[in-house]
């Protein structure tokens, strides 16, 4: 599997953007795909994920109820829409997917070590 991201870009605080993720050759069915986010001088941070089957979501706290994620399976891709951007989200994102044969535990995919494709990061930047 190969993931490609896009959408990044400088927004006012209070904005919106939309980030895309492009996956390649998935083979399971326990697909799931997930953001994570890296400020400078911070650790990464999980975002969210969603699973390709049952369409389960999962979200880190300071983005619940401003991002949502969502997949096109005919298009094999993930977004991660981001609304009510503050100055602290701003971060190189990044999209990961994990495909296995195996279902993880929804805790679980909050952990990096959950995925084993990453794609590259995209910058979004929120400031005036």
């Amino acid at each position: 599997v190969q993931l490609q991201a896009s959408g990044g870009g400088l927004v006012q605080p209070g904005g919106s953007l939309r980030l895309s993720c492009a996956a390649s050759g998935r083979t399971f069915s326990n697909f799931v795909m997930a953001w994570f986010r890296q400020a400078p001088g911070k650790e990464r941070e999980f975002v969210g994920a969603i699973r390709w089957s049952g369409n389960n979501r999962y979200y880190a706290d300071s983005v619940k109820g401003r991002f949502t994620v969502s997949s096109d399976y005919n298009r094999n891709t993930a977004y991660l829409q981001m609304n009510s951007l503050k100055a602290e989200d701003t971060a190189s994102y990044v999209c990961a997917a994990r495909d296995r044969a195996n279902r993880a535990i929804d805790s679980y995919l909050r952990d990096p070590r959950a995925y084993d494709i990453w794609g590259q990061g995209t910058l979004v930047t929120v400031s005036s």
